[in-house]
This record gives C-alpha cells, sequence and structure tokens, in this order.
C-alpha cells in the first residue's frame, strides 16, 4: 500500500524525537519531512538532534536535511505538532490554512470550541468538530489535539467511571517526572533532594481538559451521526459543540525527579444518592472491561487494555509498569474506600508515549480509519 507522507513539527526535542520512533516503521504513515527551529535547518537530522531515546536513529532519517516551520516549505498533507507552546498557535493555523491536517500536541488549541480534544477510547465522536475548521479555514486542513500528558492519563482513568456510574467531584496530585519538562529540562540543582511543586500552567490544564475529554458532543444534528463514522455534511455540524462534564476537578501538580512516568492519586466522588453508588467490584469490573474505538479498530498503537487494573497492594509503580502495554495504557491499583470522598486509588502511565507522541500518532491512525485523512 502507498503509506500517505507526513511532516514532524519541532523533530529534533524530546517529544520529536519519539514521533520518530513510533513513525520509523509505521504501516500507514512514511516521515517525509522533518522541521525545527531556526538552529538547526540545513543540518542533518542526526547532527541536529540532541538523541535521548535508547534506540539508533534509522539511517534515513539521520541523512534528512531539517526544514523551517514553515507551511510554504513543508508540504506533507498530515503534519505531527511538537512544537513549543510559544510559537505553535500561529503556525498550526497556518498549515492548517495551507491545507494540512495537524495532529497536535502542543497546548494553544486544546480548548478552542472547534478543535476536537480527543483521546480515541474516550471521545472519538468529537472529531465531528474538525469539519467545522474546514468551513472556518475554507481548506481541508484542520487541528486535532491530544491532551497534557497528566490529563490523558487521568481522563483514561476517570472515564470507565464516569461513563458507567457518573462523577461528580476529582481531587488529584500528581508526582511528574522530568521528561515531561522537555530537554535539558528542570536544572539538577534545583531537583536532586527535592520535590518541586509548581509546574506552570500545569493544573490549569487537567482541570479544564478533562471536563472537555469527559463532555459529550451535543447539537440539533449530532444524533444522526453514527460511529464509526464520523464524516457529516455542514450544515449538519454548523450548531454542534462540546457540553463539558459536569465535574469539579481540582488538581495540585508536582514534579519529582524520576525521568519518565507520571503518577497520580485520585480521589472521586460518584454522582447519584449513596445507595446507588458503586462497590469495589463494580469500580475494577469497569476498569477490567474498558475498551474503546481503537480497540475495536485494531490501531497499530492502540493497547489491548486501556486502562489496566494491577491488583498487587504496592502497584502500580515507575520501574515496573510505565511501559505495560508499549507505554500506552493507563495502569492503575490501590483502589480503597475514601473517608472524604467515595473512593481512591493510584494511576500512572508513561508521559511521552501515551502522554505526547503516542497520543498524536493513534489520533492520526484514527482520522485514517475513519477516512479523515
Amino acid at each position: 500500500m502507498n503509506k500517505i507522507p507526513v511532516a514532524i513539527l519541532g523533530a529534533t526535542g524530546l517529544v520529536g524525537q519519539r514521533f520518530i520512533t513510533l513513525l520509523a516503521n509505521h504501516p500507514w504513515f512514511e516521515i517525509a519531512e522533518l522541521a525545527a527551529s531556526d538552529n538547526s535547518v540545513g543540518k542533518k537530522y542526526g547532527d541536529a538532534a540532541k538523541w535521548q531515546l535508547p534506540f539508533e536513529i534509522p539511517e534515513q532519517l539521520a541523512q534528512m536535511i531539517v526544514l523551517p516551520c514553515d507551511p510554504a516549505r513543508v508540504q506533507a498533507p498530515l503534519v505531527f505538532s511538537a512544537l513549543p507552546t510559544d510559537i505553535a498557535g500561529e503556525l498550526e493555523v497556518a498549515f492548517a490554512k495551507r491545507g494540512a491536517i495537524v495532529s497536535s500536541n502542543a497546548s494553544p488549541h486544546r480548548m478552542d470550541a472547534d478543535v476536537p480534544l480527543v483521546i480515541p477510547e474516550v471521545n472519538p465522536e468529537h472529531l465531528a468538530l474538525a469539519e467545522i475548521q474546514k468551513q472556518k479555514y475554507a481548506s481541508n486542513g484542520y487541528i486535532i489535539c491530544n491532551g497534557n500528558c497528566t490529563t490523558i492519563h487521568l481522563a483514561l482513568g476517570l472515564a470507565p467511571l464516569h461513563k458507567r456510574f457518573g462523577l461528580k467531584k476529582v481531587l488529584v496530585t500528581s508526582m511528574q517526572a522530568l521528561s515531561g519538562a522537555g530537554y535539558p529540562g528542570v536544572a539538577s540543582l534545583d531537583i536532586i533532594d527535592n520535590v518541586v511543586p509548581y509546574i506552570g500552567g500545569e493544573e490549569e490544564k487537567v482541570e479544564e481538559e478533562t471536563v472537555k475529554f469527559l463532555g459529550r458532543l451535543k447539537g440539533n444534528q449530532t444524533d444522526k451521526m453514527n460511529m464509526p463514522s464520523l464524516q457529516s455534511s455542514v450544515s449538519a455540524l454548523e450548531t454542534i459543540s462540546v457540553e463539558y462534564a459536569d465535574i469539579r476537578v481540582s488538581a495540585h501538580c508536582n514534579r519529582v525527579a524520576t525521568r519518565d512516568g507520571h503518577m497520580e492519586t485520585v480521589s472521586v466522588e460518584f454522582a447519584g444518592d449513596a445507595d446507588a453508588k458503586p462497590k469495589y467490584a463494580d469500580i475494577v469490573a469497569a476498569f477490567d472491561e474498558f475498551r474503546g474505538l481503537p480497540q475495536e479498530l485494531a490501531l497499530p498503537l492502540a493497547p489491548n487494555r486501556p486502562t489496566v487494573y494491577r491488583r498487587e497492594k504496592d502497584r502500580p509503580q515507575l520501574k515496573l509498569d510505565r511501559d505495560a502495554e508499549k507505554g500506552m495504557a493507563t495502569i492503575i491499583g490501590r483502589l480503597r474506600e475514601c473517608n472524604v470522598m467515595d473512593y481512591k486509588f493510584v494511576l500512572l502511565g508513561h508521559n511521552t508515549l501515551r502522554g505526547a507522541a503516542g497520543a498524536t500518532v493513534l489520533n492520526a491512525e484514527l482520522l485514517y480509519a475513519q477516512e479523515m485523512l
């Protein structure tokens, strides 16, 4: 089969490097262009990238010349964005106006009303918003975003509970790995023998993105949209929007001295009367049985189990569990009753795989399977 040519923006950074490893031998996509900052433009990728991953750069990509992040120079129809926040906003719109489909890991457009913020197992129907962008930009281009690395794993852990039982309140405290800060990240003298109780903008992202992920698509025609086909007429999409989930989320975010993997402690309060609230076995079953459209469609990066519940009393642990399901699952454990809310548990996930590049590629795989590319 003919593979779809793709470009990676911000290819030399840590998330860009993850894109390289995930796309180098992808069955549907082929890396055609690599783009990065002015400091890297014109260099061979192998010389421009300070490689941080325990894999060799594929030789043909190491020899590829780095292009500027310019929609007039980068011509691939599908673009993966690992751009820094301060430049991603305008550039991603420029690529969409050029007609490119932008699958983005950057944050500027995540909360835009017409941009799908998607976890394929959780809210694939939100992809319908892309048609509104195509109309706005008068092109076939649009932007689709994955969420913040902490939020993705939180939302994956909450989705089975919210879909079955309904959630009212969530309290989450994160312990986030250094790789989440990119390279070179946090200075060693700031993080060794320390925990930093502040990550700029992180708590707001967790609190805002979670309720968009768990929200429902509404509008006078959305009941006519059937999965797995997400295509619909423009007239049917003119009034659609996302109604955010009615859940109050409070987040504390901390940077800790681990390399990869974000751990989160979560307390939840369920909606409804006390007598109707789920029992321990019901909650574990919800985690165990949770599946979504990526599993149904057997997407290449889809984990067999998007949520993995561990029964051991001291799991999950970063070194033991962050790479489960090739780093594409959320690992959950230590479910127990909570004296303040209803239940509490621990979850973790790989922040640069499912929390970043892997999420971006999985979103593009869903677009491909839905014939939206």
